[in-house]
């Protein structure tokens, strides 16, 4: 865990504020586009936020929070109660967006999808191969860094204000993507599922705020062997692994709770996990939120 200082605090569109967050003690961990904090806020929430500042500025992170009039508590509090000099607990950057190598990128975002996007759009701009990004949201207003992007980049960007120009038209950008360019999207559900259409699987690289609508067999009983300790745990159908662990003494960090953000990871010994996150789990590892096994058993590195 990082200590910060919430140096800045200002509004970018409707309902979004930027927060400048600098290192309390010396400069803060280094992070690549396409990473996330938990932050750790003083009403003793947790919430996870994408990186959207610059990879090369140690000294400090910037994120961005929408106000979600269904706020669970988070945003709610950064929006009403937050004030610049608060000391923020914030955790080591993670990444499972990664900006790969490509020869050229189409950039999509939607709303508050915008924040991943903008340091790949900066980084890949640098290694001057062509870049593009197609923007939506309501309109401008409701738009951050609307104003930022035009200038940096200006003809590259695509401003789509959809009250006043409709939605774009995603299978008229995917029949035109050239051979080799590839695709980075982040924004809300409908607009994701639209792109997974549009655009050719192996070329698209999304990342989701909120899990889409799967469906799963039904919930079965397993047991969590917690090989370094010793002690075996049932898991029964109407509880998380997650909570099983925590109840039991082993305080698994968590933060969204819904397969997205990736804090809750367990290194799996033996056993089948059965994968229900948005992340893809890799090999040997389990997001015990929402997770379970197909196995009777699952051997857990605790």
């Amino acid at each position: 865990m990082q200590q910060t200082i919430v140096d800045q605090i200002e509004p970018v569109a409707d309902d979004v504020v930027s927060l400048v967050l600098r290192g309390a003690t010396g400069p803060l961990a280094p992070w690549e586009p396409g990473a996330h904090v938990d932050l750790t806020l003083p009403n003793w929430l947790t919430r996870q936020y994408s990186l959207c500042g610059d990879p090369a500025d140690r000294e400090s992170y910037r994120v961005a929070v929408r106000y979600d009039r269904l706020s669970r508590g988070g945003s709610e509090y950064i929006h009403r109660f937050l004030r610049r000099g608060r000391a923020l607990d914030v955790s080591l950057p993670r990444n499972h967006f990664p900006l790969l190598p490509a020869p050229e990128y189409l950039f999509l975002a939607g709303g508050i999808g915008i924040t991943p996007i903008l340091p790949m759009l900066r980084t890949a701009a640098a290694s001057d191969v062509p870049v593009s990004l197609v923007y939506v949201g309501q309109s401008v207003a409701s738009m951050p860094f609307a104003d930022e992007l035009r200038s940096a980049y200006g003809e590259r960007v695509r401003i789509v204000a959809t009250r006043q120009q409709g939605r774009p038209d995603l299978a008229a950008l995917g029949s035109a993507l050239n051979p080799g360019a590839v695709v980075y999207a982040c924004g809300p559900g409908p607009m994701l599922t639209a792109a997974e259409a549009a655009f050719p699987a192996g070329r698209l690289y999304a990342e989701r705020f909120r899990p889409a609508p799967r469906s799963f067999a039904p919930n079965t009983e397993f047991e969590a062997v917690c090989a370094r300790s010793g002690r075996t745990v049932r898991v029964p159908e109407d509880e998380s692994l997650l909570d099983v662990l925590t109840h039991a003494g082993y305080p698994v960090p968590s933060g969204c709770r819904e397969g997205v953000c990736g804090s809750c990871e367990l290194t799996v010994l033996d056993g089948e996990p059965e994968h229900r996150d948005e992340i893809g789990a890799p090999e040997g590892r389990v997001y015990a939120c929402v997770s379970r096994a197909l196995s009777p058993r699952l051997v857990l590195d605790l």
